[in-house]
């Protein structure tokens, strides 16, 4: 069942969001060479402490952190640790803010230091991608458009679009219906409608779309070895167009 949210919760939900694109803003300034993901994830449970807010995920199914880290290979779900980041590296650091109830959810790709000029066109086109998605988000539409505008613009430039995992319904709960593939057919699916809060949250790989799981039964990885990336925004359906709740303002 879908379930449709009122002004109300929107606005708490942008509240979350607010803190967490805060949370994301202030990763620009931590992530280089030499920090390791555990330090990265202990920032982000510091400053979400500090604003009164807890992180969603930790706890969730048992998964242990506060954020999901993954490095290079890694699409999602990636386990902080102590390896630290080397110049090159790209990390997406993902997480869901719990904000007096109020959920958001964003994951941000980020460069480790200088990246060369392959990774840097896959960032860009993982980004451009969410975009494209966000623009199919609006009162009529169906999620195969949203779909369908992300595989269209991602496999045009050559990336394989991850099927294994998928955008969601959010809040109160952290997975609710709909699912939101990145991939699909205009016209088909759900029909979107006011007051519904989804993620879209494309992943794109160099390589191959496939995916494998590490024996932690959490981190996904690239068949191939290639590397990926991943943006994600929380967002709001409304009769005005979508309304981003994760915005970071200067993106």
């Amino acid at each position: 069942m879908i379930h449709r949210k009122t002004k109300r919760e929107i606005e708490l939900m942008k509240e979350a969001g607010k803190v967490l694109a805060d949370c994301h803003k202030e990763l620009r300034n931590i992530i280089k060479p030499g920090v390791t993901t555990k330090q990265i994830d202990d920032f982000v449970e510091f400053f979400l402490e500090e604003r009164g807010a807890t992180p969603e995920q930790k706890g969730y199914h048992d998964y242990p952190f506060a954020t999901c880290a993954s490095v290079n290979d890694v699409i999602c779900h990636g386990f902080p640790g102590t390896q630290k980041l080397k110049e090159g590296d790209i990390v997406t650091v993902d997480m869901v803010v719990n904000l007096n109830g109020a959920l958001a959810d964003s994951a941000w790709s980020y460069a480790v230091g200088s990246i060369s000029d392959d990774v840097q066109q896959l960032l860009d086109a993982t980004k451009k991608s969410l975009y494209l998605g966000i623009e199919q988000a609006v009162v009529g539409n169906r999620i195969g458009d949203i779909g369908h505008a992300i595989q269209k613009y991602a496999e045009s430039k050559g990336y394989g679009v991850v099927r294994d995992f998928t955008g969601h319904g959010i809040g109160p709960t952290l997975h609710e219906e709909p699912m939101i593939p990145h991939f699909g057919e205009p016209g088909t699916g759900p029909r979107l409608k006011e007051g519904m809060v989804i993620t879209i949250e494309p992943m794109l790989n160099i390589g191959a779309p496939f995916s494998t799981i590490d024996e932690d039964g959490w981190t996904a990885r690239t068949v191939d070895g290639s590397i990926s990336a991943q943006y994600e925004h929380t967002l709001a359906i409304t009769k005005d167009g979508p309304v981003l709740l994760t915005d970071q303002g200067d993106e």
